[in-house]
């Protein structure tokens, strides 16, 4: 069988995002009956008055806000402009359109003899009227969700990734069916693993296959395809049916990218990776680094001296504790960490943190609780070693091991370590190479889909884990 090339095949197969055409234009119609009544409420909030409903400086303005939030993308949920989501997109694009508005409003001193366009009116239209397209595209975004968590999948690919993808499922608790065609044919024997496949068969069965309903086939990046089966898939497609790739699928839904579905024409080809090429972004990161931090010393400082004292009434021994991490381009530094564990604890070798450490002291379990044991890390943000968001930097031996056993593992230091990141805040506190693992998933996409409002995001998830105690 013939194999066609990777990047003319699953790439193409790609192009078409999860969500239904008429998904956009319920997204439209939602648009336009909230910009309507949130006109009629800011007027009568403002003015104490009725709309005149045959105006038509309210039918231009409704159209405006709407070409906004056209040239923003903000219809199409399930994609990415610059690492931002449709929600966000929809806040940018009423900010650029009140702003572009209000000074065409001053320019031609329209606001003398129309109080539709009085600054009150179009704040407060603008405010509700985000509130009000943010929410229905986090609702529809969770109706599409549902509907995918109750469906039928066709998934092409290894029985390991299969068993893999259908464990995530289980673990969401979706009811969700899948079948599995692979490439060895010799590899076809049922595989239930826990009713997370429902059969198992090969690619040369896959013309029978194509010709069941489904909703969607997903596809492992790493498989070749035969000519044969992609004239199907287009078939399937032009019939209506989602074709994704396994690595897409759990980055649109899951915010992650196991290593496993992916391979080297995925980093060459795909989207994103600014925070590595673009000089822009990086500028912008180190500058609110180093703002934030100075911020963060400051307000921190009594607790740092409280922390300090009961350090040293706690135990012997030092109060800070320095260790050699990895850092951007594998680069080693010193990183400096509150002493939360009893002095000469790795006096037996270098080892895993655990759960119940009997190493830890009686204040280090309450600092690693409340994280307050990173602080001292703000020093190495400010020496320019660190984020203060990115992935978590891990020792140099434990580097070595976890490279040789996870694929693209090495991926996660062309970017600064940081004292929290999207893993730290997607997935429990765990000292394994298969948690190891998962948080590179978080890693990868943290690395492709950044953007200063996913740092943002992970600023507000750190603070509920720090105020819950959720720490380790």
């Amino acid at each position: 069988m013939v194999k066609v090339n990777r990047i003319s095949s699953i790439n193409q197969l790609n192009q078409q995002p999860l969500s239904l055409r008429n998904v956009a234009v319920f997204l439209l119609v939602c648009d336009i009956i909230g910009l309507f009544w949130c006109f009629h409420l800011a007027f009568w909030l403002r003015l104490e008055q009725l709309i005149d409903w045959s105006s038509p400086v309210l039918y231009g303005l409704i159209l405006v806000y709407l070409l906004g939030l056209y040239l923003a993308d903000t219809y199409q949920l399930k994609i990415q402009i610059n690492g931002l989501w449709a929600p966000a997109r929809v806040i940018l694009s009423i900010i650029a359109t009140s702003g572009a508005t209000a000074i065409v409003i001053y320019l031609t001193g329209l606001w003398e003899h129309e109080p539709l366009v009085s600054r009150g009116v179009l704040l407060i239209t603008s405010g509700l009227f985000t509130i009000w397209a943010v929410i229905w595209r986090f609702a529809i975004a969770k109706w599409m969700w549902l509907k995918v968590a109750q469906s039928r999948w066709l998934v092409l690919g290894s029985k390991e990734s299969a068993v893999e993808f259908g464990q995530e499922c289980r673990s969401a608790n979706q009811q969700t069916e899948l079948v599995l065609l692979t490439e060895n044919q010799d590899d076809t024997k049922p595989h239930l693993g826990g009713n997370i496949l429902s059969c198992v068969g090969s690619l040369d069965d896959f013309d029978t296959w194509s010709k069941q309903p489904w909703s969607g086939v997903l596809i492992e990046n790493q498989l070749g395809l035969p000519d044969i089966v992609v004239k199907k898939l287009m078939e399937m497609r032009l019939r209506g049916i989602v074709i994704d790739s396994l690595a897409n699928f759990y980055e649109q839904f899951w915010r992650k990218v196991p290593p496993s579905c992916l391979r080297d024409d995925w980093f060459a080809f795909t989207s994103g990776f600014s925070l590595i090429h673009n000089r822009i972004n990086l500028k912008l990161k180190r500058l609110f680094d180093i703002l934030l931090t100075g911020f963060l010393l400051l307000v921190s400082s009594p607790l740092m001296i409280l922390t300090a004292v009961a350090i040293k009434l706690d135990s012997p021994g030092p109060i800070f504790y320095k260790q050699i991490r990895t850092g951007r381009k594998k680069q080693e530094f010193k990183v400096y960490k509150f002493r939360s564990m009893y002095q000469n604890a790795e006096q037996q070798g270098v080892q895993w943190a655990k759960a119940e450490d009997p190493r830890i002291t009686r204040v280090g379990r309450w600092l690693r609780l409340m994280r307050i044991d990173e602080l001292p890390q703000l020093w190495n943000v400010l020496k320019g070693e660190m984020s203060l968001i990115g992935p978590r930097p891990e020792r140099p031996v434990f580097d070595a091991q976890l490279a040789e056993k996870i694929p693209y593992y090495d991926v996660r230091y062309l970017v600064k370590p940081g004292i929290t990141g999207w893993a730290q805040v997607m997935y429990p506190y765990g000292a394994s190479v298969e948690d190891a693992y998962h948080k590179l998933s978080y890693d990868l996409y943290y690395i492709r889909n950044y953007s200063l409002l996913l740092d943002f995001a992970i600023a507000l998830k750190t603070m509920r884990v720090v105020l819950l105690g959720k720490g380790r």
